[in-house]
């Protein structure tokens, strides 16, 4: 049995701390995980800028509620869910992640939580696991299921690479130059045709 595993930000939803850095006016929040590989250290970043900007919880969530999913991504999830299990496997937190499951009709989400103080001020972050999306993928085929993966940025990567089949998705020229045997998509009827090919094919279909 399969379950496709897919990323959050970049895939189905725009990048919430661009959108963040926008309505802020804070370029060096534009920094992402596909300029950064090492999440601890982008979050440390980020959460010094937050600080040094005296910006808390209460200003990225209200960016986050007039954030819409990608076009096309709902309709994608919900025609991927008639058919397989999908969970979704972020880095993003909780606390941003709950209206934009919302508006994508309740999938399941697996991702982290941060630590706020009573005053909103984001004072640190607490993983679900070390190297979440990895260790969820190998957890899930430690129980008897194949996993197909698919996500833009670099802490995609390993979960992508350790899948019966993964894809990148609206990815990076430079990951995608970095990967050249991974398949790459920049549509959503693209990776659908892909994931179909592999549950409902098993990988037979001309």
């Amino acid at each position: 049995m399969y379950i496709v595993c897919l990323d959050l930000e970049g895939v189905l939803v725009p990048e919430i701390w661009i959108a963040f850095a926008k309505e802020s006016g804070i370029p060096e929040l534009n920094r992402t995980t596909r300029d950064e590989p090492d999440y601890d250290k982008l979050m440390k970043f980020r959460l010094k800028i937050l600080k040094e900007h005296n910006l808390g919880l209460k200003e990225i969530q209200e960016t986050i509620s007039r954030i819409e999913p990608l076009e096309g991504a709902k309709a994608f999830l919900d025609e991927l869910r008639s058919f397989c299990q999908v969970i979704i496997i972020s880095d993003t937190f909780t606390q941003f992640a709950s209206p934009l499951m919302q508006k994508l009709g309740y999938p399941t989400i697996f991702c982290n939580s941060l630590e706020v103080a009573e005053s909103g001020e984001i004072t640190g972050f607490k993983m679900r696991v070390e190297n979440s999306k990895l260790t969820t993928v190998k957890a899930l085929q430690s129980i008897g299921y194949d996993t197909i993966a698919s996500g833009d940025s670099y802490n995609d990567l390993a979960m992508i690479l350790a899948s019966k089949a993964g894809f990148l998705f609206k990815s990076t020229d430079q990951i995608k130059k970095d990967y050249p045997d991974l398949p790459a998509f920049e549509t959503y009827d693209e990776l659908m045709d892909a994931i179909k090919k592999v549950v409902l094919c098993q990988g037979l279909c001309p």
